[in-house]
């Protein structure tokens, strides 16, 4: 492969990743908007899911919400009966928040469309481009965690 192909390919699957990163943002933003919730809203019950239970502190940390913004997200949430706060066993004056439990099926069914056509467009590769695509998106979402890490730590 020339160095000019090789160029073009790199500034090509650069461009490719920039964006996906922006057409994610603008779906996003999109089913946030259809859903009636706001990004940061959307962005804590992807923490939860991800988690599985949270401090409104760990939240507010993960999110760059103040306590008091926190509070409110986390009230829009319970009040739409997605999340459920419980007593912390472990700290008696604090609070665990966890999804509630028909919230995962809940929100699976407002991304059905999305997940059908990633399934689609997924099974059109061959196990070998898999193992690639696999990879590069762990390659880069560590990258990306090591990238904020460097900015958090200054």
């Amino acid at each position: 492969m020339t160095e000019t192909t090789m160029s073009d390919l790199k500034l090509r699957a650069l461009m490719a990743i920039r964006d996906y990163g922006v057409n994610l943002t603008q779906f996003r933003n999109a089913m946030n908007e259809w859903a009636g919730l706001n990004a940061t809203d959307m962005e804590c019950l992807r923490l939860l899911f991800q988690k599985g239970v949270s401090t409104p502190s760990e939240l507010a940390r993960q999110t760059g919400l103040t306590s008091g913004a926190t509070t409110a997200m986390l009230d829009r949430l319970e009040k739409a009966g997605l999340i459920v706060r419980r007593p912390n066993p472990n700290d008696r004056r604090g609070t665990l928040i966890t999804p509630e439990k028909s919230s995962s099926e809940k929100m699976a069914s407002w991304f059905a469309s999305a997940r059908k056509a990633q399934d689609e467009l997924i099974s059109s590769y061959p196990e070998s481009d898999l193992e690639i695509i696999a990879d590069v998106f762990e390659r880069f979402a560590k990258l990306w965690d090591q990238e904020r890490e460097k900015i958090q730590k200054g």
